[in-house]
């Protein structure tokens, strides 16, 4: 079966409407899923967070749960392999929320259209207001559409330690 966008889609809302609510049962913050293809495989990654960051019990836990749900809920004919891990340093931005919570942080951040003539952006967040994500970048504000984002992670988070 071809992996397109459209299946892509379609498995990262459903897997969402699933592990949301059991995160949120097992007290852990689900921060972003991911559905595609590496060296070949198709692979479902979870990442979970929790204050203080979350251990491999945690991730274990998560898994087993979750892989439960996917086998009786989710009927497919695709091969995928699940995995579930913190977000570490480089920590996807999932939300319009993170924009806000994680302002002062550097990140990067790449669009589907260009924005001021480029496509991809590393500089610290200033934020999110109207659907408009604001990063300072070589100091100079730039205004990237949130709709226009493919894909924002942190550079080099390590909790609480924030750049500015």
């Amino acid at each position: 079966m071809r992996f397109s966008l459209e299946s892509r889609e379609k498995m990262i809302v459903q897997a969402n409407k699933l592990a949301a609510p059991l995160c949120e049962a097992e007290g852990v913050e689900l921060v972003h899923i991911e559905y595609q293809r590496e060296t070949g495989d198709r692979i479902l990654r979870l990442y979970i967070d929790k204050p203080g960051g979350v251990t491999l019990d945690d991730c274990v836990c998560i898994s087993r749960q979750f892989s439960d749900l996917l086998d009786a809920k989710i009927e497919t004919e695709e091969y995928y392999s699940l995995e579930v891990s913190s977000p570490g340093p480089d920590r996807p931005l999932g939300n319009a929320l993170d924009f806000e919570k994680f302002k002062g942080n550097v990140a990067k951040i790449k669009t589907h259209q260009p924005v001021d003539g480029q496509k991809n952006f590393k500089g610290v967040l200033l934020g999110i207001s109207e659907g408009t994500v604001k990063l300072l970048v070589n100091e100079k504000t730039v205004a990237i559409p949130f709709q226009e984002i493919t894909k924002a992670r942190l550079v080099n988070y390590y909790g609480e330690n924030r750049c500015l």
